[in-house]
């Protein structure tokens, strides 16, 4: 196949990516990640798990078509592919936080007990704010990444793709913020799965899940505003792997290993029985204390 020119001397590659991109390297990246979605549609049609848990599936599915399209530049590279495949790999990855946004909520909302008293614990505030910072977010990524493809608007597509990461950025760290509140507060339940030995150890599984995703997303963006304001940055490919490809790949491990499609079941009704064992196992222990106290005396 024959490489595409631009103006004479002037290879295609070394003009979009500033680099000789490496071959091998984003075919192992596609069929790891195709392979990571495989997994995780059978795990979600096995745990009968509520369908918004396909996100983490699609999301890796894209991800290994995004690295397809970097494999084909390799060989051939043309503005529309290099745009495919920015996109492609960048965009997606978003869809990881609204994953994470959605556990939360479905946990504050799940939670029969807890009354939130504050606008930023209430169900549909944690999901639609922070669904909304994530959309603008994508739209500043998506917009600066499509203004890359030209030498003349390469800085102003840096500008506006930093704006939508250090906003991404900012919410995430507000976001952890909200996770670890409802991580400490025990009104707040997760529906235990066939694995999990309590209620209280399936939560500890899903916020461990969600806490260290989403901190491998903060580490992943940080990476990307590192990339966008630094041209040696940008101009690394090594780097792009370790701290994108890598660091994206261990999230969706972290999601296999401790896969949290039982603990939201299409099903929830077993939460109202987790709820009063709960209550009831509270209740026995309370009284168990007030007894050993009035034998003391």
């Amino acid at each position: 196949m024959s490489m595409v020119q631009g103006p004479p001397g002037v290879d295609l590659r070394l003009r979009y990516f500033r680099y000789m991109p490496a071959n091998v390297y984003p075919q192992v990246a596609a069929g790891v990640y195709f392979a990571i979605g495989v997994i995780l549609i059978i795990q979600t049609i096995r745990s009968k798990a509520q369908a918004w848990l396909y996100v983490l599936a699609g999301t890796a599915i894209f991800e290994a078509v995004g690295y397809a399209f970097r494999a084909a530049c390799v060989y051939e590279t043309t503005l529309a592919l290099f745009l495919l495949q920015l996109l492609i790999i960048l965009l997606p990855i978003n869809a990881i936080a609204l994953f994470n946004y959605k556990v939360t909520g479905k946990i504050i909302s799940d939670s029969l007990t807890a009354k939130p008293k504050y606008l930023w614990l209430r169900p549909k505030f944690v999901y639609w704010f922070y669904f909304a910072s994530d959309v603008f977010s994508v739209l500043m990524q998506g917009a600066g990444g499509a203004m890359m493809g030209k030498v003349t608007t390469r800085a102003k597509a840096k500008t506006v793709a930093l704006i939508g990461l250090c906003v991404q950025l900012l919410f995430l760290g507000c976001y952890m913020t909200t996770t670890v509140y409802v991580w400490r507060k025990p009104e707040y339940i997760v529906h235990a799965g066939p694995r999990d030995k309590s209620p209280q150890a399936a939560k500890r599984k899903v916020m461990i899940n969600i806490i260290s995703t989403t901190t491998l997303l903060y580490v992943r963006s940080i990476y990307r505003i590192a990339e966008f304001a630094d041209n040696t940055i940008y101009s690394t490919e090594w780097a792009f792997y370790v701290f994108d490809t890598l660091v994206i790949f261990f999230a969706f491990v972290i999601y296999i290993v401790l896969f949290i499609g039982p603990n939201f079941p299409r099903k929830s009704a077993g939460l109202e029985k987790q709820l009063s064992y709960i209550s009831v196992e509270e209740a026995n222990a309370q009284s168990l204390s007030t007894r050993l106290t009035d034998k003391d005396y």
